[in-house]
């Protein structure tokens, strides 16, 4: 009895529920290397396209005659370019990146022919993306980096993304989200009476980590891998050289500081002193559970286990304040902004800032700066009109 032969074309599913069919081929051994090549070719829109497409690499890979030279499709052109970039960033940006074109690019574009794409299909996909997306223009520029390989690649001349026209009309969607962004910080009297509720309940924990982010300007990944000898509790000085992250698998792993570089600054007593009593109530709370703390490299902040904080966690616990006691609302990162805001009311130099908060750009520093001294600005005037009026 004969033995069925399998084939080995295959059907997988589009996003958007369309089939398609694909096959891997084998092309022989590399001269080069010695090493044996394959390749995986898919994009067909029926099996006996796949069929016939795989029937001619046969022949041609038996006659010596095939050559792949280059990628045919966005996906296959992305799928070079990406073991590439993965060499090039850190693994938590790798892991937003796939994210990025797993999303949004490849579906919209990586059944393309390359020599295909030109300006109006790159601004078709544009104004679909900026219609739905605040970030759109990140989307384009990722998509596009992957034509400016084609071109160094010499597959094509021109990057066809380099002469769309960009909108400017944002959905409402994204400008509703811009403004509550813009408003992603509290007054030094909300401030105030955030950390008063917060103080009143049980989780001291939460209580040490939002007044640390708050009083040091400090971003949430650089808080949660902060080890106890990060802190001098003599010299009130704190030590920032590394951030917790999420990478590949969604594991968390502990990186280099968002910029790569450390940076030391100086802390206000009264954060330290709950510091200090946090590191106690640490001790007591965690020794009940069987866990020693005054191990070498110890958390600031762990969870039950000891182990890394999850970084959802401070949006559970920073929502259930607001909600409970009514406060405005801001995120976690919004605290980074009010402390950020706080050093401009108070008479810090842009450059102080920027020193403290670690900003690579002192445009970042700059774009903060400016709104803050937008609202700081309208009560100059309001004070100069009723100078003149007494």
């Amino acid at each position: 009895m004969t033995k069925k032969k399998v084939s080995p074309i295959k059907s997988y599913k589009l996003k958007n529920g369309e089939l398609r069919y694909e096959f891997p081929v084998y092309l022989g051994v590399d001269p080069l290397t010695g090493k044996q090549k394959r390749t995986m070719k898919r994009g067909f829109k029926t099996r006996k396209e796949a069929e016939l497409a795989l029937a001619r690499i046969k022949l041609d890979v038996a006659n010596g005659t095939y050559r792949k030279e280059r990628a045919e499709t966005y996906q296959e052109l992305y799928d070079l370019w990406i073991s590439q970039y993965e060499k090039t960033v850190e693994e938590s940006t790798f892991v937003k990146t796939t994210g990025i074109f797993k999303n949004h690019i490849l579906p919209a574009m990586g059944t393309y022919k390359i020599e295909k794409i030109n300006v109006d299909v790159c601004q078709k996909h544009i104004d679909e993306w900026a219609a739905k997306l605040k970030k759109f223009r990140m989307v384009k520029a990722y998509a596009a980096k992957v034509l400016d390989f084609a071109i160094k690649r010499e597959y094509i001349q021109t990057n066809p993304f380099t002469h769309v026209d960009m909108p400017t009309n944002a959905s409402k969607k994204a400008v509703v989200t811009e403004e509550d962004e813009a408003e992603n910080f509290y007054t030094r009297e909300q401030l105030i009476q955030f950390l008063s509720c917060l103080k009143q309940e049980s989780n001291y924990k939460a209580y040490a980590l939002f007044h640390l982010l708050a009083y040091s300007g400090m971003r949430k990944g650089e808080a949660l891998a902060l080890t106890w000898d990060d802190l001098n509790l003599t010299t009130n000085e704190l030590r920032i050289n590394k951030a917790l992250s999420r990478g590949k698998d969604n594991q968390l792993y502990v990186k280099t500081t968002k910029t790569g570089v450390a940076r030391t600054i100086k802390m206000d007593p009264k954060t330290m002193a709950i510091l200090k009593k946090w590191k106690k109530r640490q001790k007591q709370d965690y020794l009940a559970l069987g866990i020693n703390t005054m191990q070498p490299k110890q958390l600031v902040f762990s969870n039950e286990s000891n182990e890394y904080l999850q970084p959802t966690k401070t949006r559970k616990w920073i929502l259930h304040v607001q909600n409970k006691y009514k406060l405005g609302t801001i995120t976690t990162h919004g605290l980074r902004h009010t402390h950020c805001s706080l050093l401009f009311e108070a008479g810090a130099t842009l450059k102080e800032v920027q020193d403290r908060l670690g900003h690579s750009d002192i445009k970042t520093t700059m774009d903060i700066y400016t709104h803050v001294t937008k609202e700081a600005k309208e009560e100059a005037i309001l004070k100069f009109a009723s100078y003149l009026e007494t």
